[in-house]
């Protein structure tokens, strides 16, 4: 008999026979988890460790002269994160689906607080509560949470039941109306990544739900629009503009605007097929790329440990992603279809673009790395998405 949230009696409490026999037990949690996602997420996170320790560990304007200052803060995030993978786990998928609208509304009053006296700018946008201790928060990271589950509460709500078979336009519209409100808000700050990574989750998610193609349709006419206006209207700060010049015209201004993809592309250049060797990059230990344990993580990996260290990264992000579209085709309920597809656009659009711009394919937008980069809300973030895959999948019905 399972419990309500997804944990089989049978693996918790007294129980006859040793602790092996109980999470050995055909419907433990354990036997039911999708290992290969947990082991890849878990390598991903390692070898960021190492490479966040490369980039720093020469830095002391950022690691306050303790060369392991930031090895032990991006381990200690991601332990952080693997708890709070755990806790939702426990928590399950379709106990926080009741909890969305306190979720939602807590998101929304986080961001919001950005905007005021408390918020801080760091690296030109300014997203971040300052907590103290030398910590801060990045509230538009949890919002990415949210906007899926709230879409998928209410886009799934009535398939679910059995009303229907696909949501309606005025379920469509009223998700929608739930996913713009912090969007918008984020986009004041102004973070301009985070709304781009949000908007391709509204799309992911409106995709998996079987919402009419007309809306997916409109919904790219009016990004397209949306984007178009605010340029044209001034309303992206000089930075961001310059980053998109930068972009269009790689040549532009290479000590300026350009200087970042630049060195990006030398480092990652200078990596070869197996690379310079860990501690070894002359362009990572000679402080070229700014940010670089953070938005460029991906040039250290691209220059210490060469081709084959980067295909590394892509293919454990692979596996992740590959796990995940399993676990969205299997599910049988529409919300987690809808929640998994949303993580999934999360992490492939975000992957890209990171990737993406330190080979200079892509425009700056200032998204870490899942998994990789340092950074404790982005790490948090990802841990809980993998929570709510894992949960999805634990909660599926056991099939002879």
């Amino acid at each position: 008999m399972a419990g309500t949230n997804g944990f089989s009696v049978s693996g918790y409490g007294p129980q006859r026979g040793g602790l092996w026999s109980q999470l050995s037990a055909r419907d433990s949690v354990l036997r039911k988890l999708d290992w290969p996602l947990l082991l890849s997420a878990i390598a991903l996170s390692l070898v960021g460790t190492l490479l966040v320790w490369s980039a720093t560990r020469n830095r002391t304007a950022l690691n306050q002269g303790d060369p392991y200052y930031f090895f032990f803060r991006h381990a200690l995030n991601t332990g952080i994160g693997i708890v709070l993978m755990i806790g939702t786990i426990w928590l399950g998928h379709r106990t926080l689906r009741g909890a969305v609208p306190v979720l939602y509304g807590l998101s929304v009053v986080l961001v919001l607080l950005v905007l005021t006296p408390l918020g801080a700018t760091i690296n030109g946008a300014h997203a971040w509560i300052v907590i103290g201790g030398g910590f801060s928060l990045q509230p538009s990271e949890f919002v990415k949470i949210t906007i899926i589950l709230a879409m998928a509460m209410l886009l799934a709500a009535r398939v679910d039941a059995g009303d229907q078979q696909h949501p309606d336009h005025r379920t469509v519209a009223k998700s929608l109306g739930f996913a713009v409100l912090p969007m918008v808000i984020v986009m004041l700050m102004p973070d301009l990544g985070s709304v781009m990574v949000m908007a391709v989750i509204v799309l992911g998610v409106l995709l998996a739900s079987g919402a009419s193609n007309r809306w997916i349709l409109g919904l790219i006419g009016a990004g397209v629009i949306g984007a178009v206006t605010v340029t044209a209207l001034g309303l992206l700060d000089e930075y961001q503009i310059n980053r998109f010049a930068a972009f269009a015209n790689p040549e532009l201004d290479p000590a300026g605007v350009g200087y970042n993809t630049n060195q990006a592309r030398i480092a990652i250049g200078s990596g070869g097929l197996t690379g310079t060797g860990l501690f070894k990059g002359s362009q990572t230990t000679g402080q070229f790329v700014p940010e670089q344990q953070t938005d460029f993580v991906f040039t250290v990996a691209g220059e210490e440990l060469g081709f084959l260290g980067a295909g590394l990264i892509l293919l454990l992000l692979g596996v992740v992603l590959w796990r995940a579209c399993r676990i969205a085709r299997e599910t049988t309920e529409l919300y987690g279809t809808i929640v998994a597809a949303g993580i999934i656009a999360w992490f492939a659009f975000q992957a890209f673009e990171n990737i993406g711009m330190t080979l200079g394919i892509m425009p700056v937008a200032g998204l870490p790395l899942p998994f990789v980069s340092y950074g404790g809300t982005s790490m948090f973030a990802v841990w809980i998405a993998i929570g709510l895959l894992q949960s999805i999948r634990v909660q599926r019905p056991i099939t002879a």
